[in-house]
């Protein structure tokens, strides 16, 4: 592979740069503020950019270090924040033109351990409204484009100007969140790393809600190394979201580079392959050469709880219930002023009974148990991270059953483990044959991260498909 630009270099390399006086902070937030000033006029990533706010926390870092004050390896390094972050003095609008004005008075907790590392915060990225959709469209703020194709193609959602924007060279890594595959999708669909962390693991505080029995957050970025510096410094119990009140400090960073030999890993033999498309499969299969050289003890497994996990997921109904709850006063009040897309779903959300939500999420207890049982005779579980590629926008977004259709195919596999609260990882494992990039997807047992991210970053170091970039001309 030839030697990457800037603007594609990872996280870890860029920090090499800054702390070896390369590069400084301030040089790399101009290249990536005047990257997206380049091509996001096309590409739709960003809400907002934060240019001024950026080069003072660029100046900022900059001064720390030639002080002698270093932060870690995020120091200097920029990053983007999805459009449902709390940034102080920035609206966090969630996709909805109605909350324009929602101004924060205080960071999400995630973004401000971010910035305690020294990061830089660009700007705000586009989403799917209240984050509801794993096609990627939103019709108040504009649709992101994948940049792997010429014709406008799907970014996969929720978090679409995330994986839009790290993709795209336009952000070394972004903020996402994840309810029902939402940081995964656009991961798989733009080439991308996607780390779904567990449930408990990271702080939600300061996050626009979808469902709070669902909603994780974790990062998007180049290479799983890349998402480990995140995931490390975003982790851990916090005040503020009692749901992390067990969680530990991320420990992915200490066996990232350990080799994988003996490791058991197996193809979940279930619903993740039915109907998925050949060369999405095909690609996934490959990637049992890989770990096999790697020392790995590759097998198949019958995951058959993934078909519970699914069957007990109608009509996203823990997703829809706790999302109109939540959204209540716009969808009553406002309906016809939402993203159609987005509130003909969502309000089906006041059809759900009491006794059906309930019934519900004591049999995810049970299904989450008997899940666990596969992970003491495997390390972690293979599967398409998608059913299909990127669809071309126009053919989803022509009718409702065409998206329902879309939204489907890209929620199906990465759902499943959000129902089972497993944490998951999506690496780019190869291409179609019109040059669409196609997503591998590994399973872990819950606050098992750090066994994704070691498997994950072996595969890396043994491929390159990570390391391939878009032409924007």
């Amino acid at each position: 592979m030839p030697k990457l630009p800037l603007h594609f270099e990872s996280v870890a390399s860029l920090s090499r740069k800054i702390h070896a006086r390369e590069i400084s902070p301030v040089q790399l937030t101009e290249a990536f503020l005047e990257r997206i000033k380049t091509h996001d006029q096309k590409l739709g990533a960003f809400r907002l950019v934060c240019a001024e706010r950026a080069l003072n926390q660029a100046r900022a870092a900059e001064a720390a270090i030639s002080a002698g004050r270093y932060s870690g390896p995020l120091q200097g390094i920029p990053f983007a924040a999805k459009d449902l972050f709390d940034v102080e003095g920035l609206p966090t609008s969630a996709g909805c033109r109605l909350l324009e004005n929602n101004v924060a008075a205080t960071d999400a907790t995630v973004v401000r351990r971010l910035l305690d590392a020294g990061m830089v915060l660009l700007g705000k990225t586009n989403t799917v409204q209240f984050a509801y959709g794993g096609a990627g469209i939103n019709h108040h703020h504009g649709t992101p484009r994948n940049p792997w194709h010429q014709m406008p193609h799907l970014p996969g959602g929720s978090s679409s100007g995330s994986g839009v924007a790290v993709a795209a060279g336009l952000a070394p890594t972004a903020l996402g969140s994840d309810t029902g595959g939402s940081v995964r999708i656009p991961a798989a669909l733009c080439g991308i790393t996607g780390l779904k962390t567990t449930v408990g693991q990271v702080s939600r505080a300061g996050v626009y809600p979808l469902s709070w029995s669902l909603d994780s957050v974790g990062p998007l970025a180049r290479s799983v190394e890349d998402a480990s510096l995140v995931y490390a410094a975003i982790a851990g119990a916090d005040p503020n979201d009692d749901s992390t009140a067990a969680a530990q400090p991320a420990q992915a960073l200490s066996n990232l580079d350990k080799d994988i030999r003996g490791f058991r890993i197996a193809f979940a033999e279930s619903v993740f392959f039915d109907d998925v498309d050949t060369e999405v499969e095909a690609a996934c299969r490959a990637s049992r050469e890989v770990f096999e050289s790697l020392g790995a003890k590759v097998t198949s497994v019958r995951f058959q709880v993934a078909e519970k996990a699914r069957m007990l997921n109608p009509r996203g109904l823990i997703i829809a219930a706790e999302a109109f709850t939540l959204n209540q006063n716009l969808l009553e009040n406002h309906f016809a002023q939402l993203d159609p897309v987005v509130a003909h779903r969502m309000i089906k959300g006041k059809e759900i009974l009491a006794h059906e939500y309930l019934n519900t999420t004591l049999k995810w207890k049970r299904i989450r148990a008997e899940a666990l049982q596969t992970f003491r005779d495997v390390d972690a579980l293979l599967c398409p991270a998608t059913m299909v590629p990127a669809l071309p926008i126009d053919q989803v977004d022509q009718d409702v059953q065409s998206y329902s259709d879309a939204n489907m195919k890209y929620l199906r596999n990465t759902a499943i483990g959000n129902v089972l609260n497993l944490c998951a990882l999506s690496v780019p494992c190869g291409f179609s044959s019109n040059g669409l990039p196609l997503g591998l997807m590994i399973y872990a047992k819950p606050f098992d991260e750090a066994t994704v991210l070691r498997i994950g970053f072996a595969y890396q170091q043994a491929t390159d498909w990570h390391l391939r970039t878009p032409d924007l001309g």
